[in-house]
């Protein structure tokens, strides 16, 4: 398919088309393609490029090494980096041109991309008829993250009790977002076990995973680096984890850890008396 049949921004056209020569001119490139949401048919006017380019197998090393040579070459760079993903490369040009490379080699396409495709160069035909299912969560590995969200709650709940008792509302206010991002997961997995996205970052792109009303009760929790205001930020955010977690626990078979709750409710009752003085 031609990538002049897709709609892109007259900068991210202009990058595709050098890219596409790029491709053509270097013998260790048999085929190139677009991905993400351009390829998906809901791209906007904030969408990033995502490339596919598929070496030889016998060049595919080279190719890898040599990537910032590769990707210099289609412009002016000003960050590369792979977030520790060995054949993902995340890209942003000075023209405001963003998006990620990913790399495999002809013998393993697999390897490479799931979902929707354009194809941009295909030199010996290997794309045709070419599929790339997307990929679903492992169910069993989708249930040990939501036991981890549910138990890592309260080690950021005991750490936001410790931080406030010692006056360092910075450390606070980090652990009070912790707190809320745990809520934002569990309440992502509750609508979606299989959320793939849940637990790594808490808000990515959370408008078109959920309803986002169902995180009405938090909104009240962001507020200023005040201690009255943060002590009444957490109570809320315990009473919205409390609703969730739970059930969530008893629904997938999961142990919920009734003791430590116990234990942590208690410090941060301690924490209220204090602030207000004494018990009641």
């Amino acid at each position: 398919m031609d990538v002049q049949e897709i709609k892109l921004l007259p900068n991210h056209q202009a990058f595709v088309d050098r890219f596409v020569k790029a491709c053509r001119e270097d013998d260790r490139i048999v085929a190139a393609f677009l991905g993400g949401s351009n390829a998906k048919g809901y791209a906007d006017a904030y969408s990033d490029v995502d490339l596919c380019v598929i070496t030889t197998d016998e060049a595919f090393e080279d190719f890898l090494k040599e990537r910032e040579v590769f990707l210099r070459s289609l412009g002016d760079l000003v960050f590369l980096e792979d977030f520790d993903k060995p054949t993902s490369f995340f890209y942003i040009y000075a023209d405001d041109t963003e998006g990620e490379l990913n790399i495999a080699r002809e013998g393993r396409l697999g390897d490479i991309h799931s979902g929707p495709f354009h194809i941009l160069l295909d030199k010996k035909h290997i794309l045709e008829g070419a599929e790339f299912p997307e990929g679903v969560p492992d169910s069993s590995k989708q249930t040990e993250k939501l036991l981890s969200q549910i138990q890592l709650f309260w080690h950021e709940l005991s750490h936001f009790i410790t931080a406030m008792q010692r006056g360092q509302i910075w450390w606070a206010q980090g652990q009070l977002e912790g707190l809320r991002a745990v809520c934002v997961n569990l309440a992502r997995l509750r609508y979606n076990l299989l959320d793939g996205e849940a637990g790594e970052e808490a808000y990515f792109k959370i408008e078109t995973i959920m309803p986002v009303e169902q995180l009405a009760p938090l909104k009240e929790t962001f507020g200023p680096m005040e201690k009255e205001a943060m002590g009444k930020a957490v109570l809320t955010i315990v009473r919205f984890y409390q609703e969730i977690a739970p059930p969530l626990a008893q629904k997938y078979g999961l142990h919920y850890p009734q003791d430590l709750e116990r234990v942590m409710l208690a410090r941060l009752q301690r924490l209220q008396e204090q602030r207000s003085g004494g018990p009641g």
